[in-house]
């Protein structure tokens, strides 16, 4: 079978909620990316054989998004795209296809990631199109609507208020996780461990060209007090907080993929390999707990197990479900994560898969060789998991 590797991986900053990304459209987040990803790698646009983006609030122009901010980022008109969805999985799943589509042989060169702008999600509504005849309408909010099962008909956080009492999670740890993300991801900022990651966002106006090039989720004034005194957002006496949950936010990233003889013919020098991939499927009451199914598939595939790992990114949806993961996996939370997750950080839903193999490919990079595993729970009662190693 074809050698799949990744050359380059970048990200935005990831934007808070109606922050400072929030003029910028997931379109031109997606383009951002992409420019930055030829730019900083040498290949001609002409190059990409196919352009795969993950993205969930599919509305207006983001209907088919990869294909516009290809487009946007220069890619020619004759390089297909496509668009997919596995909601939190996205991300991970667009370079999961561009990778099986390099071993069939149907591409060489793939740009693959994600890109979502949670702030401009629409309100709509259902009804309208066969007319309101008498009375009020209701509108739906389309990022609400997002982050609720329809099968259930409750929101993500109750998947995880359902996983803190069966897997008996404290209030008490939860905020203790999401403390401690905050914590890392505060001092990966301030040492700089993103800069090599990371792209800046221009956004022009009539008066000045704002720099966005920060991400703006962590904290340092976050704190086990702090984190006490909110209150339970999803169930009465429950344990979930707007603090030991991960945000909603705006973000892009995009990775390099490519056939490894292509990229060496290139002269480009691989950084890692994809080895294994998978996605298992559970109870969708317990959602997050996916990945400890996942990640064994993924494992198996490689032939590997969780100690021969070096670097391990696993999602922060929220700390309860973080925490059954940890403890059913049975794995170190001092290994995983280490500058912080998307408590601090945030979940720009279609992108964040993207955004933690960026990650996870960086600090590989900086150990210095070894094994990654990236893995992320899923809307619905999923997980996805990919193994990354050193070239």
């Amino acid at each position: 079978m074809r050698e799949v590797v990744v050359i380059d991986a970048v990200r935005t900053p990831v934007g808070k909620f109606n922050g400072g990304l929030s003029a910028v459209s997931a379109s031109d987040l997606g383009a951002r990316v992409i420019s930055a990803l030829l730019e900083r790698t040498g290949v001609e646009a002409s190059a990409i054989d196919h352009v795969i983006m993950g993205n969930t609030l599919q509305f207006g122009e983001n209907t088919y998004l990869s294909r516009l901010a290809a487009v946007k980022a220069g890619i020619p008109h004759e390089v297909p795209a496509l668009t997919v969805n596995r909601l939190c999985g996205s991300g991970l799943e667009a370079i999961n296809e561009a990778v099986r589509m390099i071993q069939l042989g149907l591409a060489d060169t793939c740009v693959a990631g994600g890109s979502e702008s949670m702030t401009n999600g629409p309100f709509f509504s259902e009804h309208m199109r066969g007319g309101a005849r008498l009375g009020h309408v209701s509108l739906t909010d389309g990022v609400v609507a997002l982050l609720t099962d329809p099968m259930l008909g409750v929101h993500m956080g109750v998947t995880a208020e359902n996983l803190a009492e069966k897997y008996q999670i404290s209030r008490e740890d939860q905020d203790s996780f999401a403390a401690e993300s905050h914590r890392r991801a505060v001092k990966a900022v301030e040492e700089g461990r993103f800069t090599s990651q990371t792209v800046p966002v221009e956004i022009a106006s009539r008066k000045q060209t704002l720099v966005i090039d920060k991400d703006e989720g962590p904290r340092s004034d976050t704190t086990l007090e702090s984190l006490a005194r909110l209150k339970p957002v999803f169930k009465k006496d429950g344990t979930v907080t707007a603090g030991n949950a991960s945000s909603l936010n705006d973000a892009a990233s995009v990775v390099l993929v490519m056939e490894k003889q292509k990229a060496m013919d290139l002269g480009l020098k691989p950084v890692c390999e994809i080895v294994a991939q998978s996605v298992a499927a559970v109870d969708p009451r317990f959602m997050g707990i996916g990945p400890v199914f996942a990640v064994p598939k993924a494992l198996d595939a490689a032939g590997l197990k969780l100690e021969d790992m070096k670097v391990i990114e696993l999602n922060e949806a929220f700390a309860a479900q973080s925490l059954a993961v940890l403890r059913e996996l049975k794995i170190d939370p001092e290994k995983v994560n280490t500058n912080g997750g998307a408590i601090a950080l945030g979940h720009p839903i279609g992108a964040t898969g993207a955004i933690v193999f960026t990650k996870a490919f960086h600090e590989l990079k900086e150990a210095g060789g070894g094994y990654g595993l990236v893995s992320l729970c899923i809307g619905g009662g999923q997980g996805i998991a990919t193994v990354i190693k050193s070239v």
